[in-house]
């Protein structure tokens, strides 16, 4: 079973590589993040001609998540149970659904903007909430996994320079500390380090040539319980997706499952 995780920065603008990229790809399970449109808009039809259902979180031009499946979609839940809202909203950060024997959720963490911002707390408050709705499936015996954009780099080897990101977000012992307290419920780090690159990084800025100058950061991971990272058999950053006119600035993260 193949299962990942991609921020396809608007599936409008991302749609004829997303189709594309499940095709080639034989992916089961994709975990999408920033799908930027109202559900109404979701391209559901186009998906399902290519034997996918999906679970969808959206609501217009920003945020969004979904679950593609071929393999069943059930127990569907929107939303992050406890979620603090930021400005009185509750964004379209999370989704959940069983698929055939594992269950996931697609997760895109807010950014924080900036250490201090309101944000910046808002992004704490919201790791917090994520711990504990998932602490129950991350004991548990079923095959489980947290995928998705976390905006936090869980290490220094995480990101190509570590003085350029001094005193930004995503790297900041509060935010490393939050991911550490999801990992207490029982998840581990599936793809900690591929093994065709030494810094198997996720997301590379589209300015100033980030990517053809690997200045890139791992904010794209994969957690799961003891029963999913058991039956990882292998792990990859599709690099390849992120080449090219019309690409993300993020590259799908994908893992093989024996279930």
């Amino acid at each position: 079973m193949r299962i990942a995780t991609w921020n396809v920065n608007s599936i409008t603008a991302r749609l004829p590589r997303l189709l594309a990229w499940l095709e080639s790809s034989g992916t089961d399970v994709l975990c999408l993040q920033e799908a930027k449109v109202a559900e109404a808009q979701f391209p559901t039809a186009e998906l399902r001609e290519l034997g996918y259902e999906a679970a969808v979180n959206a609501t217009g031009r920003w945020n969004g998540v979904a679950v593609l499946s071929r393999v069943g979609l059930n127990d569907v839940v929107r939303g992050l149970p406890g979620d603090p809202g930021y400005e009185g909203a509750t964004e379209p950060r999370a989704v959940s659904a069983t698929c055939g024997p594992v269950r996931v959720w697609s997760v895109y963490v807010p950014n924080g903007r900036e250490v201090g911002h309101p944000h910046y707390a808002y992004k704490l408050q919201w790791l917090d909430a994520l711990r504990t709705a998932v602490a129950g499936d991350a004991a548990g015996g079923r095959p489980f996994a947290v995928l998705g954009d976390y905006n936090v780099a869980p290490t220094d080897e995480d990101v190509y320079d570590t003085a350029a990101f001094e005193g930004l977000t995503h790297v900041t012992p509060a935010e490393r500390a939050a991911l550490a307290d999801l990992r207490e419920t029982g998840l581990t780090d599936v793809v900690p380090r591929p093994l065709k690159y030494d810094r198997p990084y996720t997301y590379w800025d589209y300015r100033q040539l980030c990517f053809p100058k690997n200045r890139g950061m791992r904010i794209d991971l994969v957690y799961g319980n003891e029963a999913f990272a058991s039956a990882a058999k292998d792990a990859y950053v599709d690099r390849e997706e992120r080449k090219g006119k019309g690409a993300s600035d993020h590259a799908p993260v994908v893992v093989d499952l024996d279930v």
